[in-house]
């Protein structure tokens, strides 16, 4: 399976205007040409508003070798907590509420 990186997903979108939306993101990416990893990885991010290309970056899933300038250790603690606040719950272990812990009981 082919992989993309942040910095291709950035080139592809360097002429957007943001605030923008994800579907506004793939439509640029789309006319830049970029690839169909790129067109992928924009698909696959939550249907958000997105302020700038570093909310992008944040967002983005890509494989996790590509060049953040970030070492293993930021890179797996970046995947534990998720991207922008409010993003990618699933990935994110929260510890249970005691009114959920009460309830569970």
């Amino acid at each position: 399976m082919a992989h993309t990186s942040v910095p291709e997903v950035l080139d592809a979108i360097k002429d957007v205007d943001f605030p923008a939306d994800r579907d506004e993101l793939v439509e640029a990416a789309r006319s830049a040409g970029a690839s169909e990893e790129v067109i992928k990885a924009l698909r696959g991010m939550p249907p958000e508003q997105y302020a700038n290309r570093e909310e992008v970056a944040r967002s983005v899933r890509v494989d996790p070798a590509s060049d953040l300038g970030l070492t293993a250790a930021q890179r797996a603690e970046q995947a534990r907590a998720g991207g922008k606040p409010g993003l990618s719950q699933h990935l994110r272990e929260e510890p249970k509420t005691p009114i959920e812990d009460e309830l569970d009981r």
